[in-house]
C-alpha cells in the first residue's frame, strides 16, 4: 500500500516558524515532524510514500530526496496554490494506479507512538475505508469533529461551532479506496460533501487512537508535542561518540548523539535531547523537556527550562532561555533573559496573525524566527515572538562615547 502526505498548507497559526519552513519540518523531540511520519509508515511496512509540497517544500524534499536514507521510495507533487485539503488530494491522484487503497496522512500531527500498523489492521477488519479518531485535549472546536454509532463514523463536521462539538475528532490518518479521488472530484473539491458521502453507504469505519496526539498548529503547540514524544523515553542513551567531560551530572533519559561535547559541571536532567555536534559549556544546567538541535552551542551558565531549539543556533553566556523555541541559526548575547510568565499569574497571551491569543499556559516564554539575533543582556517579555531575521541590539546601560560627547576633542596619539 502508498501513502498520501499532505504538507501544502501555508500554517499562517504558527508564525514564526511557518515563515521559513513548511509545519511538517517543524522540530520536537530530536526530529521532524515529517522524519517521524515516514519512520512510522515504514515500520509499517509503508515505503512507497507520495508527498504534496508547497511553500518551502523544497526544504522538505532537500531533506529527504528519493528517501533510499530511510529505506522508502518517495515521491513528490507541487501544490501549485494552497487551496485545501481536497485540491491537494486531487494533484495527487495520478500517483496512485486504478483499484489501488491508500493511507492519507495530515502531515502537522504527531502521535505518541506508530498509529500506522492499527490504521492498517481496522482496514482490513472493517474491509473498506476507516478513519483514525482520538480524543483530544480541548479546545476541540480546533479540530473536525466525529460522531459515532459502535464503530461505525455517522457524521463529521469539518470546522465545528460551539452547537456541533462532539468527543472524537479526526486524527488526521485515514486508509481511503481508490474511489475516493473520484469522489472528491464529484463533490467539486468540498471536504464537507466529501465527508457526507464517505457516511453513507458502504460506509467509514473509526479506527480509535487511545495514545497521545496532538495537531501543531500555533507555536505553543510545538512545547506540548515535544513533551509528549519525550514522555515515552525511558532510557538514556549516549552515543560512544560522544564527548563528557568529568563532573557532569546526569538524571533520567537522557539522549546524547555523537560529536556533542559536554564540558565539566553541566547538569542534565531527563528527558532531554542533545543533538549532533552540540555543545554545551562549564556549569551549564539543562532541565526536563529540553531539546537542542544539531550544532547548538550553549554557553558558560546557562539555563535551559523546557524549550526546543532547531538546531545551529548560540546562547551566550549567564542567559536562562524557559518555556521557549527558538528556530534554526539563532544567537542569543550573554545575559538574554526570556521571562516565563505574568506578574498576575495569567495565562500567558501570544500574538497570531495580529491578535493577541490566550495560551491557556501559566508558564510561556518567547518564541524565535530563524537567523533572529538578540544584543547582549536583553530581558524578552513571555509571549514574546520575533519573525526571522530580527536583529535586538545589546543592551547598554551607558552611551557609547562619541566625539560630541567627549567635548570634540581628538583622541591622543596614543589613544588611538
Amino acid at each position: 500500500m502508498k501513502a498520501l502526505i499532505l504538507t501544502g498548507g501555508a500554517g499562517r497559526n504558527l508564525v514564526p516558524f511557518s515563515s521559513t519552513r513548511p509545519k511538517a519540518m517543524t522540530v520536537v523531540g530530536g526530529g521532524s515532524l515529517m522524519q517521524r511520519t515516514l519512520t512510522h509508515l515504514r515500520e509499517a511496512g509503508v515505503t512507497d510514500v507520495a508527498v504534496t509540497l508547497g511553500q518551502h517544500g523544497d526544504k522538505l524534499r532537500g531533506a529527504f530526496g528519493d528517501g533510499q536514507d530511510l529505506g522508502l521510495k518517495m515521491t513528490y507533487i507541487e501544490q501549485d496554490r494552497a487551496h485545501g485539503i481536497a485540491d491537494a488530494i486531487l494533484g495527487a491522484r495520478h500517483r496512485f494506479n486504478p483499484g489501488e487503497s491508500f493511507i492519507l496522512v495530515y502531515g502537522d500531527v504527531v502521535t505518541s507512538a506508530n498509529l500506522f500498523p492499527q490504521a492498517l489492521q481496522s482496514f482490513n477488519s472493517f474491509k473498506g475505508p476507516i478513519a483514525c479518531v482520538c480524543l483530544p485535549g480541548p479546545p476541540t472546536g480546533r479540530y473536525g469533529n466525529v460522531y459515532l454509532s459502535g464503530t461505525r463514523i455517522t457524521q463529521i463536521v469539518e470546522k465545528p461551532t460551539a452547537a456541533d462539538l462532539g468527543n472524537y475528532v479526526l486524527a488526521g490518518v485515514f486508509v481511503l479506496p481508490a474511489d475516493t479521488f473520484a469522489l472528491v472530484e464529484q463533490c467539486g473539491g468540498d471536504m464537507e460533501r466529501l465527508f457526507e458521502r464517505l457516511t453513507g453507504p458502504p460506509g467509514l469505519h473509526a479506527s480509535i487512537w487511545e495514545g497521545g496526539w496532538i495537531d501543531v498548529e500555533y507555536p505553543w503547540d510545538i512545547l506540548a508535542a515535544n513533551r509528549m514524544v519525550m514522555d515515552t523515553w525511558e532510557e538514556a542513551r549516549i552515543s560512544r561518540g560522544a564527548t563528557v567531560e568529568g563532573n557532569v551530572t546526569f538524571s533520567g533519559p537522557v539522549c546524547i548523539e555523537s560529536g556533542s561535547v559536554i564540558k565539566a559541571g553541566a547538569t542534565l536532567a531527563g528527558p532531554c535531547y542533545i543533538g549532533r555536534n552540540c555543545y554545551v559549556g562549564n556549569n551549564v544546567l539543562i532541565r526536563s523537556y529540553s531539546s537542542l538541535g544539531h550544532g547548538s552551542t550553549i554557553g558558560y551558565g546557562v539555563e535551559l527550562k523546557n524549550c526546543v531549539l532547531f538546531g545551529n543556533s548560540k546562547v551566550g553566556r549567564l542567559s536562562f532561555v524557559g518555556d521557549s523555541v527558538i528556530g534554526e541559526n539563532v544567537d542569543l548575547g550573554s545575559g538574554t533573559m526570556t521571562i516565563n510568565e505574568s506578574l498576575d499569574q495569567r495565562a500567558v497571551a501570544v500574538d497570531v496573525r495580529g491578535e493577541l491569543m490566550d495560551s491557556g499556559l501559566l508558564k510561556l516564554g518567547a518564541f524565535m524566527g530563524d537567523d533572529v539575533k538578540v544584543g547582549a543582556g536583553n530581558t524578552l517579555p513571555a509571549g514574546t515572538v520575533l519573525p526571522p531575521g530580527t536583529h535586538v541590539p545589546h543592551h547598554a546601560t551607558v552611551g557609547i562615547p562619541t566625539r560630541a560627547s567627549a567635548g570634540g576633542r581628538e583622541p591622543a596619539d596614543g589613544a588611538r
